[in-house]
């Protein structure tokens, strides 16, 4: 069965084409740059040279349109007809307390979704563009929602809570959701492959380090805490965000700099972090050149970025009582080895060699194609 999982963001909209029981990725491909001038098309097929050419993309209608056209092109795409797909899987990062697994899109899903916009400002608005737009444009192919927030609905309420006036909690749901879930939930599954243990007898903690950054205490298979909160601003030091701060630092921020609402959401989500702290760039790859150019920024962002990873890893440590393993992933984690075995230096007194650290990389495509193809079967 033929599988299309669509993850769009702000500005671009991501694809795979999935045999879903091969585990085998056809194509890939991504439309970047949408709604701005000098939109383009990267697409990569088995077998064939990869393509990247300019295209005109004003919005993600659009983008699903030129996703669709090449996958069934007669040069460069994989399929004879648009038919071929038997369902599109859809990364969706807020769920908020109602999806505690993949779901089938119906309206009332497509209400929740634009209800948690307003946690996920910068991430459901665009998923929901690229839902509407392909179903639309896929006809009545089942549409299967995947969200980044299911995995963590296992985190016992101690744990969510945050500790002011519960009431807040009950009227408006402030409390602590996660992110990443579906690259927690398959780095897990994996490294209990890889250790040859049945999942629901490890202790894991999963780094996923990206551009976003988070950790997920795994017990027996389920989240049970994770670094990330009511949205993705909590937790470690990422690429532009703050990470964990002094929540006074907002509103001292907000009196000395004469800052709005807007403005300072702003700037702890898209100018702080490694790019904050170093002034040079967001991306790793910059800060670690930087460092060997003597850039003492650089190197402070560095150093606070593997601090709060150490700091989280003991700390969830203490809550799972040790742990089997610590498996990096992600882009910084599956790319920049040297963090990893800092890391494991640094905490070898606390763990001992009994906790094996691994690097896997992750594969929430994959994942989210496999939940999609489980849902499609239920529907035929």
């Amino acid at each position: 069965m033929l599988i299309l999982v669509v993850n769009c963001g702000s500005s671009s909209a991501k694809y795979t084409l999935f045999d879903v029981k091969k585990e085998q990725s056809l194509c890939r491909g991504i439309v970047e740059r949408i709604g701005v001038s000098r939109s383009f098309l990267i697409h990569e097929a088995q077998g064939k040279k990869v393509l990247r050419e300019n295209v005109v993309c004003p919005n993600h209608y659009k983008a699903i349109e030129i996703i669709r056209d090449v996958l069934v092109h007669p040069d460069k795409g994989v399929l004879s007809d648009v038919s071929e797909v038997k369902g599109v899987g859809h990364r969706v990062v807020h769920g908020g307390e109602e999806f505690h697994e993949s779901v089938v899109i119906t309206g009332d899903v497509i209400k929740s979704i634009e209800k948690f916009s307003e946690l996920a400002p910068l991430h459901n608005p665009p998923s929901l563009e690229g839902i509407k737009g392909c179903m639309k444009i896929f006809g009545g192919v089942p549409q299967i929602a995947v969200f980044d927030t299911a995995f963590h609905h296992s985190m016992e309420e101690h744990v969510f809570c945050y500790g002011i006036p519960y009431e807040f909690y009950q009227k408006h749901g402030i409390r602590k959701y996660g992110f990443h879930g579906t690259s927690h939930r398959y780095v897990a599954y994996k490294a209990a492959e890889i250790l040859n243990k049945p999942l629901n007898k490890l202790k894991l903690i999963t780094v996923h380090l990206g551009n976003g950054c988070s950790i997920a205490a795994v017990l027996n298979g389920k989240s049970v805490d994770t670094s990330m909160g009511l949205t993705p601003l909590e937790g470690l030091l990422m690429g532009t965000r703050s990470g964990d701060l002094d929540p006074a630092v907002v509103t001292y921020l907000m009196q000395r700099e004469k800052l709005g609402i807007e403005e300072v959401n702003n700037l702890l989500n898209k100018k702080s972090g490694l790019l904050g702290v170093s002034g040079v760039s967001n991306d790793m790859r910059d800060i670690l050149k930087a460092i060997e150019e003597g850039d003492t920024r650089a190197k402070l962002a560095y150093d606070i970025f593997v601090y709060r990873i150490k700091k989280y890893i003991g700390a969830y440590a203490a809550v799972l009582g040790g742990a089997d393993a610590v498996i990096f992933t992600a882009g910084i984690g599956e790319n920049v080895p040297g963090i990893k075995e800092e890391i494991e230096k640094d905490l070898f007194p606390l763990f001992g060699g009994g906790t094996k650290f691994l690097i896997i990389g992750t594969n929430e495509e994959l994942l989210i194609a496999k939940d999609t193809y489980d849902l499609v079967k239920k529907t035929i």
